[in-house]
């Protein structure tokens, strides 16, 4: 039998249903009940399905050139990634549960994913009704499908909304927090255990090697058995699994340790003057990044790459570090050294397929302690300048006003985007409405 404890928590998680094509359906719904993918940079492999794309037995992740067969037979709808779409309607869902929950009851997990603290809700509402006013309030709102999983810790309502995908009859709720222990155990019965979130790959091969193959097998295991043969995190998910919330709501993200800005070319590059392009393009990108974070960068790594699936020559990749005497967050310094670094990283001869830069050894802006022989006067200029540039790209975009000639269209090392539909949210792509 499953562990009983008292209800000291109680989470749900709500998820997108197929969220990149969702968003896609709302603003065209002639893409309702059609088979739709929507790819990845370059327009490579698929990063989003439909259910019907599913039915079909597309995989995700799979590249287009593979199932160009089954998009032509089945008149499969292809679409590039529309990211400014996608995250601005993540900014809206997310605000539609803020509604639902005080602010130190949500985290926002992902682009599509969000944790609700429903502790505090429990002896007022009945959870299940609750979650369904909170799906439809998100459909009506934003045409968005969601589902939500209810449990007593996080490991749990990750797994309820699981369930919940997976079967209708839940009308997109299921609260294991209510429902019959037997029916739950048979339900982990028939869910393979790598579906438990956090056991990956390598742990399911170990696990079923210890005839642990389905949800069921792993909650009857020993904790302790399982600290000894993994770690002490797979024993939190496994006591998460028995009703003990052992994973707290994040407030905050992650202090983060790298940025990284980097994209595959839309087709072979082979001159200098373009890899130095791009990189610039993409130390901007990561500048940005690490000036919204208001930390600073104290290394810097650029690398350059061909194509590794082109069997016909040798895989080229070769990078380069380089320590900063003060750590920076001034644009111009970064991609100054960035572009210096492509003259020791190109080699001719060579189809550059991606480059890219890496901003490491970060810390907070506000705790650097510069020293006795910095031109502080210096640094307030590049900061205003920096301040400057910002204001700009808010106002009037990141095409105005760039680095070289790094934002200028048709360059050679753009990505393939053949596919990308409008950004609804922009006042010269609005959706037009015809007599």
């Amino acid at each position: 039998m499953l562990m009983q404890v008292a209800h000291q928590k109680i989470y749900a998680l709500v998820d997108i249903n197929n969220c990149y094509v969702s968003c896609e359906r709302v603003f065209n719904p002639s893409l309702n009940n059609k088979p739709v993918i929507v790819l990845s940079n370059n327009d490579g492999c698929a990063v989003a399905r439909s259910q019907e794309a599913k039915d079909l037995g597309i995989k995700m992740g799979v590249p287009l050139f593979q199932i160009k067969d089954i998009v032509e037979k089945h008149q499969v709808q292809v679409l590039s990634s529309n990211y400014a779409l996608y995250a601005e309607m993540s900014r809206r869902f997310m605000k539609v549960l803020s509604d639902f929950v005080a602010p130190q009851e949500q985290e926002v997990y992902s682009i599509d994913e969000c944790f609700l603290d429903l502790t505090a809700h429990f002896s007022n509402y009945d959870l299940t009704d609750y979650a369904q006013q909170i799906r439809q309030r998100v459909f009506s709102w934003l045409g968005l499908p969601v589902c939500i999983g209810i449990g007593r810790s996080k490991t749990e309502a990750k797994l309820a909304n699981h369930i919940a995908k997976k079967n209708a009859y839940f009308n997109g709720v299921c609260n294991l927090v209510s429902m019959d222990p037997c029916s739950t155990e048979s339900m982990y019965q028939e869910i393979d255990v790598n579906e438990v979130w956090g056991i990956g790959r390598k742990h399911t091969k170990k696990l079923n090697s210890m005839a642990i193959h389905s949800v069921m097998d792993f909650v009857l295991a020993s904790p302790q058995m399982i600290r000894d043969q993994f770690s002490i995190v797979m024993q939190r998910t496994l006591l998460e699994l028995h009703g003990v919330a052992c994973i707290e709501l994040e407030h905050s993200p992650p202090a983060k340790k790298q940025i990284v800005a980097s994209r595959s070319f839309g087709q072979r590059v082979h001159q200098i003057d373009d890899l130095k392009e791009a990189i610039s393009k993409y130390v901007m990108d990561a500048v940005g990044r690490l000036r919204d974070d208001k930390l600073l960068c104290g290394c810097l790594i650029g690398f350059v790459q061909s194509n590794p699936f082109d069997n016909s020559k040798p895989f080229y990749n070769k990078s380069l570090s380089l320590a900063l005497p003060e750590p920076t967050d001034n644009l111009l310094t970064l991609s100054k050294l960035a572009t210096a670094m492509i003259d020791q990283l190109y080699a001719q001869d060579i189809a550059f397929k991606k480059c890219g830069v890496i901003l490491t050894c970060l810390e907070p802006k506000s705790n650097h302690l510069y020293d006795i022989f910095t031109d502080m006067d210096q640094v307030r200029l590049d900061d205003a300048l920096m301040d400057s540039l910002e204001q700009v790209h808010i106002k009037f975009g990141k095409t105005k006003l760039a680095l070289g000639a790094c934002m200028m269209p048709n360059r050679t090392w753009n990505m393939s985007r053949d596919r990308l539909t409008q950004n609804y949210f922009k006042w010269d792509q609005l959706l037009t409405i015809k007599d």
